[in-house]
């Protein structure tokens, strides 16, 4: 029997008029979002609020992560060609300003779709300059050359999550997936001649303890990742694994605050983050706003106040 949901996660189905055209633009190009595969909560809020997630390369990953409802299977090689320039029309035409580029993992094809990534990334600067995009990306099994190829694409943003501690990963994420993996792709984004940021997130509920989270923290940071975002793991059917703890907001503040100590440029923690919920688009723009190479063009965007716990750009 699952547990049932405490009160404060509750949220409003979404709906309205911006909810169904964004649908709908969605639908018309054949284009799938993280928000809608993997049951997110959040989707009229992000949606209603200038950011999407579009899921590329198709909808069906090739491995089997115990925590995510996304369906698993073999895509055959299968790559839609038009899917860069869809991405691009789409972001445009829903007048988007953080755009949020998730995927499957894609094992079957030789650059682990890399370069599908990379080539959205492209069409989309191409087409709207201003748009901010964060390449939320899967290990590509460490391969540095795979890394390079996402980052040679220019996204503001690199993110890979390393989904829970490091003694849980075995029991939550696919056998190819590891915690040292994962680690390494951040650190290599990070050493990469355009230095994205680099984020991660981390799902709560699974067993864990608070030491194990700090521990987990301090790795990221010491593979130079700037962002973090701390979510509760809600469990997508009976077939996946089932919640251990609901954790309060109350505990999540204050892992917010540990995280804050450990030099995160930025955190974001509560029961309802994910890692694409709103993409701290407000604190993050300030940030890439200020870049020296001037990227994205500057504009009078301020940083969030501290006391909204919002999210930063796929996975949880």
């Amino acid at each position: 029997m699952r547990a049932r949901k405490p009160d404060w996660l509750r949220v409003r189905a979404p709906g309205g008029p911006s909810y169904a055209h964004l649908k709908q633009v969605l639908r018309s190009r054949n284009l799938f979002t993280v928000c809608e595969e993997a049951h997110c909560p959040n989707v009229g809020e992000c949606w209603g609020g200038g950011t999407a997630t579009f899921m590329v390369l198709g909808e069906i990953c090739t491995r089997g992560c115990r925590f995510c409802a996304v369906t698993s299977g073999d895509p055959g090689g299968r790559v839609d060609a038009q899917e860069p320039e869809n991405v691009a029309a789409a972001a445009a035409e829903m007048s988007l300003d953080y755009v949020v580029l998730t995927m499957v993992d894609r094992d079957d094809l030789p650059d682990g779709g890399a370069g599908q990534v990379a080539a959205c990334v492209e069409a989309i600067k191409e087409r709207t300059p201003e748009i901010i995009v964060e390449a939320l990306v899967g290990d590509f099994r460490g391969d540095e050359e795979a890394i390079d190829t996402i980052c040679n694409g220019r996204p503001d943003v690199f993110s890979h999550n390393v989904e829970t501690v490091e003694r849980l990963q075995q029991a939550v994420r696919d056998r190819r997936c590891g915690y040292e993996q994962s680690l390494e792709v951040l650190a290599r984004a990070k050493a990469h001649s355009l230095s994205p940021y680099t984020k991660s997130s981390i799902m709560l509920g699974l067993g864990e303890t608070e030491d194990e989270l700090v521990a987990t923290m301090r790795d990221l940071r010491r593979h130079g990742v700037d962002f973090l975002t701390l979510g509760q793991y809600l469990q997508p059917s009976h077939r996946h694994l089932a919640v251990r703890e609901f954790v309060s907001p109350e505990q999540f503040e204050r892992l917010q605050n540990l995280a804050e100590s450990l030099g995160f440029s930025y955190v974001a923690s509560g029961p309802l983050v994910r890692s694409s919920y709103r993409a701290g688009e407000f604190f993050v723009r300030s940030l890439l706003r200020g870049k020296p190479d001037k990227r994205v063009a500057s504009d009078d965007g301020s940083a969030q106040s501290r006391g909204q716990k919002v999210g930063l750009g796929g996975g949880i």
